[in-house]
This record gives C-alpha cells, sequence and structure tokens, in this order.
C-alpha cells in the first residue's frame, strides 16, 4: 500500500500526471476563465493593453494546462507562424538531452568527435577539451567578441579562454550544436524534432536555415505545448517523451558557477547573481524580481518569450515584434509583464509573499523555515489540509474543519521536518488538489 501510494503521488506530481493535456492532431483546446481563477478583470484588460501596444503578435496563459488567455494581434491569428529567435536554443536542449538519452551522444564528448579536429582556429591543446556540456553552457571558452559572433566557420572561432572558465552568451558554438545533432543522429535537425516531439504533442514547426544558424518557426499554441511538455517533466499525457529527469533537471538549475541564471540553454529565476549577453560583468539578484523564483524560460530577440512556472502550474508565451526594450535578451520586458501578472493574480492581496496566487498554492518551494498554503473557497464548508511524506504517511493536518467562502492562508511550521519531498492534499466539497514541496536543509 505504502509503495503504491509512493508510486501514486511521484506520478502525479513529477510527471505532470493532473495536467490537461491538448489533444493532438485536434483544435481543441480546453479554457478555463480568469474569474473561475479569482484573477483580476481590470488588471488583465490593462496587461492585455500592454503587450498589444508593445507589438506582441501572441500572448498565452496556461493554468494548468488549460487556456486561460489567447490573445492574438494585428491581423496575426492562432494558425500564423512566427520566429523563436534565441528562445528555439531551450528547444534544442531538450533535443540534446533525447539524444544522450538514445545513445547517440554523450555531454561528457568532444564537440571535435563530432565535427572533427579544426572545427575552431584554438590551438589543438585547448579545442580537445571543448565538449557538448560547454555548448549547452555557454562555456566554451570561444570568443564572443569576434565581428560576426554568429559566424561557425573556423577562422571565426577563436579560443578567448580554457573551456569552462568563462561564461559568453555566443550564439556560433551553440548553432553548431545542430550539426553534431545531425551527425550523431543521421537525421536532419527537423526531421529528429519532428519525430521526437513535434508528432507526439501536436506541435507544429520547422526549423528554418538563416545565415550561419537555424531557426525554429512555430505558432503560439505550439509554443505553448512545448511549455506544457517541460511543466510536465518531459511527460505528455501519459506519454514519457524524455525518461531522462536528471537531465531535465540539470537543465533547469544553475549549470556552472560563472554565471548561476543560466541552465542548459535556459534562463533561470531566483538565483542570486545573474549575467547578460555582451557583457562580463555579473549582477545582484534575480534575473525577473517580480516574476516567481522557480521561472525558468525560454527569451530570444524581440522579446519571444515561453515561461514555465512549476509551483504556478502556468505557462506564458509571448511572440511578436520587438518592444522598446530589446536586445539579445530582453530581461527588462519580460519583468514588466511580471510585473503586471502580479497585479492580474489579485488573490495574492495581502499575503506574504512575493508569488502570485492561483486557485491553489504553495510557497516558497523549496523551504527550509516555514510553508504558507493559501487557497480560495468558492462555498463555505468542510476543508481538509493534511500533508504526507513519499511514504504515504501523514506528517501533519494544518486544516480540519468547515471554513467561510474566500481566500484562506495557513503557515507549516517546518524546524522538526526532515528533509525531503512531501505531497499536500486538500480536500474541499467541491474536489480535491495536491501540490509537491521539497523541505531543504
Amino acid at each position: 500500500m505504502r509503495i503504491g501510494y509512493k508510486l501514486a503521488w511521484l506520478g502525479w506530481s513529477l510527471f505532470g500526471q493532473g495536467l490537461y493535456f491538448p489533444p493532438v492532431g485536434d483544435t481543441t483546446w480546453a479554457r478555463v476563465s480568469p474569474a473561475a481563477l479569482g484573477w483580476c478583470q481590470p488588471a488583465l484588460d490593462s496587461l492585455l493593453d500592454f503587450v498589444g501596444s508593445t507589438r506582441t503578435k501572441a500572448f498565452l496563459i496556461l493554468q494548468d494546462g488549460r487556456l486561460a488567455v489567447e490573445a492574438y494581434f494585428g491581423g496575426f491569428g492562432r494558425d500564423s507562424l512566427w520566429y523563436w529567435a534565441s528562445a528555439g536554443k531551450t528547444l534544442t536542449a531538450f533535443l540534446i538531452g533525447k539524444a544522450q538519452e538514445e545513445g547517440y551522444l554523450r555531454l561528457t564528448d568532444t564537440v571535435a568527435r563530432f565535427l572533427g579536429v579544426g572545427w575552431t582556429s584554438c590551438p589543438p591543446e585547448k579545442e580537445r577539451f571543448i565538449t557538448l556540456w560547454h555548448q549547452l553552457t555557454m562555456t566554451t571558452g570561444l570568443s564572443d567578441q569576434v565581428p560576426d559572433p554568429d559566424c561557425t566557420d573556423p577562422a571565426c572561432l577563436v579560443c578567448w579562454a580554457d573551456a569552462g572558465t568563462r561564461w559568453a552568451y555566443h550564439n556560433a558554438p551553440y548553432t553548431l550544436l545542430h550539426r553534431v545533432l545531425e551527425q550523431a543522429t543521421g537525421l536532419s535537425t527537423q526531421a529528429y524534432y519532428a519525430s521526437r516531439v513535434g508528432s507526439r504533442i501536436g506541435m507544429r514547426g520547422l526549423w528554418v536555415p538563416v545565415g550561419y544558424n537555424k531557426i525554429f518557426f512555430s505558432d503560439a499554441r505550439s509554443m505553448a505545448r512545448f511549455g506544457l511538455l517541460l511543466l510536465a517533466k518531459g511527460v505528455w499525457n501519459g506519454d514519457t517523451l524524455l525518461r531522462d529527469t536528471a537531465y531535465l533537471g540539470q537543465m533547469t538549475r544553475p549549470s556552472q558557477p560563472l554565471n548561476p541564471s543560466y541552465g542548459y540553454l535556459t534562463w533561470l529565476n531566483g538565483q542570486s547573481a545573474f549575467m547578460l549577453p555582451g557583457l562580463q560583468a555579473v549582477f545582484s539578484g534575480s534575473l525577473t524580481p517580480s516574476a516567481p523564483p522557480d521561472m525558468y524560460a525560454a527569451i530570444g530577440k524581440g522579446a519571444q518569450v515561453l515561461c514555465v512556472v512549476p509551483s504556478q502550474r502556468l505557462v506564458l508565451v509571448r511572440l511578436g515584434e520587438a518592444p522598446d526594450s530589446g536586445g539579445a535578451v530582453p530581461i527588462r520586458y519580460v519583468e514588466e509583464l511580471w510585473q503586471r501578472l502580479k497585479r492580474v493574480f489579485c488573490l495574492a492581496a495581502g499575503l506574504e509573499s512575493p508569488t502570485p496566487l492561483l486557485a491553489f498554492q504553495v510557497f516558497p518551494s523549496p523551504a527550509s523555515e516555514t510553508i504558507t498554503v493559501a487557497f480560495r473557497l468558492a462555498q463555505s464548508g468542510s476543508v481538509t489540509l493534511r500533508a504526507y511524506d513519499l511514504y504515504g504517511r501523514q506528517v501533519v493536518t494544518l486544516v480540519e474543519g468547515p471554513l467561510p467562502a474566500g481566500v484562506h492562508r495557513f503557515r507549516w511550521d517546518l524546524s522538526q521536518v526532515p528533509a525531503g519531498w512531501y505531497g499536500l492534499h486538500l480536500q474541499t466539497a467541491t474536489g480535491s488538489e495536491r501540490r509537491w514541496v521539497y523541505v531543504s536543509r
């Protein structure tokens, strides 16, 4: 019984069960109204006015996989295609993880294994230490200060530092990962993507050669599908696309100490410091202070944005032309989005948390001192809120009894709680929900 309960918890939380997945090969997509989520409509109207005024073409928000917001501007529609720019890097990282799982490559492989000796103009003793891991983490040591940082010709790939000792946002080494993938698998990037991801989650998209690079184009819903796949930890409605959960975890955690806000070709929030393209300065604080700390994002030139927030079970998509605040990675624009989103999630008003609150929220995670649980009751009634460990053993009852309609908040003191994963189960008269949290020490 306990083992079965443990597996049920793991299946529900860690592998995305309980999320809604839109059908493959169908335009049907379940929706949830912002009002049902307790969102503030005037603030949402203001947010949509803002995104519409900043040359946005598509703006989507998924809550638990369902469409809460879907807006298009300037003649752009549900089936219109747009480029991802560097937001496609995160999709590339997923494909590299899949190729490793299938045995085509290893992150510890040298780039020369696939591209041949002399793929750079570095001395041989430096080139031979550059691995696929360095490409994924932007730590190849190749100079990003060359006249054309997109150029992948050996003459453009000049060693600046030893691999692993310098972080620099550099397109050319990233671009070469596509060539590595194709050499390793024997398939084009498009064919590998379509067979391993696109066809399995109903995601439309094309990798198009543009100059030295390959740029991904898709409709906004396809970008949202990929975000939902990431939220569900590589499992799409029971179909496991990537079993290597360790790789997915590494992809969305600090990959190296030089820039803690960068995973595998993915931007991370909630870290102590961050670096930006073209600069060697290290800035203190979080990449997007107004967003939840556990948010991670694919961000590209022109503010092509895909945000995934595991604690909120939320996915955000923005496609469009460059707003006034541009750059290769327009983090200022992403911060402006989240400043407005915080006002939309009006259940958060009065709560001692910087995190937006949805229908049932647990924060922070990980936590070491206290965990706050907050939820909205649409009607008065009996409520039970309990915490369980991995083996299904009850750890604490936080609530048991009748509560009035409205927003409620409870704190769980963790001073006597061992480190590890815990499941919080909320049972009300209208249904039940679960959340997964980690207690750290």
